[in-house]
């Protein structure tokens, strides 16, 4: 297995630890940090951060922060703790705004909670990345380049999101995705600069 680097260990930990905490706590304390749409009149100005840190079941726990793992420590390991910060930021406050402005759209009084946002910005980093790196999924358990990963995870999301009604964020993934590469190509244009 290879080093967990230091910022994706100390997110991972959080999202355990909270998951574990509010297990124990009174449900009406993680009501406080979930995303909920701004016409429910239960939102708060810290959300858009603190939602990505809650979870829904172990399952969505689970694969979250497998894909923290997976994606995330190249990522980190790569660009240092700074950058890395920086993605993972961007990706969740522009997954929160996705989601925000969905919900709105469809009237939507559901609350977001989940890293996927940021996980999804990870993906599409890893992709622009190493795009021709061959990552073997496991759904499709199919080897494949990352680029082609990510373009099929990405239209996967925009169909499933526009069919709507599976009570998952898919928006919210595309809205990490979005935060990712314009934060990528910001960096590349600052580069040239």
């Amino acid at each position: 297995m290879p080093h967990l680097p230091p910022v994706t260990k100390a997110f991972m930990l959080a999202c355990v630890g909270l998951f574990c905490a509010f297990l124990l706590l009174p449900p009406s304390l993680e009501v406080l940090f979930a995303l909920w749409p701004i016409q429910t009149g239960r939102f708060l100005p810290w959300q858009p951060l603190t939602y990505a840190f809650l979870h829904g079941d172990v399952m969505h726990l689970f694969f979250n922060m497998l894909g923290l793992w997976m994606f995330g420590s190249e990522l980190e390991r790569v660009w240092g703790s700074k950058r890395y910060i920086q993605m993972l930021a961007a990706s969740i406050l522009t997954a929160a705004l996705a989601q925000l402005i969905f919900t709105l759209l469809i009237g939507s009084m559901s609350p977001t909670v989940g890293a996927s946002g940021a996980l999804f910005g990870l993906l599409l980093s890893f992709g622009m990345l190493f795009p021709d790196r061959i990552i073997m999924p496991l759904f499709p358990p199919i080897p494949m380049k990352a680029k082609y990963f990510v373009a099929i995870f990405g239209a996967l999301e925009l169909l499933m999101g526009l069919g709507g009604g599976s009570g998952i964020a898919h928006f919210a993934h595309l809205g990490g995705m979005l935060g990712a590469y314009l934060l990528i190509r910001y960096w590349r244009g600052a580069r040239r600069r």
